[in-house]
């Protein structure tokens, strides 16, 4: 009977990790693929779509790819600079932020800051579900190296310009520029660049707060450090 029932616990353990290194393989092909071709969706985006139409079935993303060099300098530098000021020269993770975030969260006594790169941020939009599973942290990892990797780190900033939320909605660069301000995202100012990545960690409360005064401090913040990011 014990004989048998590890025999089993075996033959599952063996297709489990077949699975998994199938699936990585199915995530490799993708990154490959994107190196020079655009992704038209993302998980986070779907996830996002299907939300919405649980509402309102005709609802739809705003979202618009355009090329790295049709997206204002402004907005590189803005983001840069709030979101991952190390991001040209790390390889995916900033071990020292890392460790910031860890020891402010540990003084607060909760979850106040997150440590992750613009390279983690864009693993996790492009793949993850946004469900918490004790896996996820570990596929993030791997998925980020796979990204940095395979692609330049102008790749990489181009695709989650395109990619990341900006809004209920609201999904890249183009689509947040016109949702904003009516204007392309090649034609942003230092002032609106600023305003936009300061909405990146909670954009849908923004969207409905263009006003806060918390969001305003903060577009204040990165307007001063805009100078010193370094973009790819």
């Amino acid at each position: 009977m014990m004989k048998k029932i590890w025999h089993w616990t075996w033959r599952i353990l063996l297709a489990l990790f077949v699975f998994m290194l199938m699936y990585q393989a199915w995530i490799a092909a993708h990154v490959w693929w994107w190196i020079d071709h655009n992704p038209h969706s993302s998980s986070f985006m779907e996830d996002r779509l299907e939300v919405m139409q649980d509402k309102n079935p005709d609802a739809e993303l705003k979202h618009q790819w355009v090329p790295y060099k049709k997206i204002s300098g402004n907005l590189k530098r803005a983001l840069i600079a709030s979101e991952d000021a190390k991001f040209v020269d790390h390889e995916g993770f900033d071990w020292e932020g890392i460790q910031k975030a860890y020891e402010k969260n540990m003084k607060k006594g909760k979850i106040v800051a997150g440590g992750s790169t613009i390279s983690q941020q864009l693993a996790k939009n492009l793949f993850l579900s946004t469900k918490r599973t004790p896996w996820r942290k570990g596929e993030e990892v791997l998925i980020t190296l796979m990204l940095e990797g395979m692609m330049d780190k102008q790749r990489i900033f181009e695709i989650y310009l395109n990619v990341i939320e900006w809004g209920n909605g609201v999904f890249g660069a183009e689509a947040a520029s016109r949702h904003y301000y009516g204007i392309s995202a090649a034609q942003l100012s230092p002032q609106q660049a600023a305003k936009l990545a300061a909405m990146v960690p909670n954009p849908r409360y923004y969207d409905k707060r263009r006003e806060a005064k918390g969001l305003l401090r903060k577009t204040d913040i990165i307007l001063t450090r805009m100078g010193d990011a370094e973009i790819p």
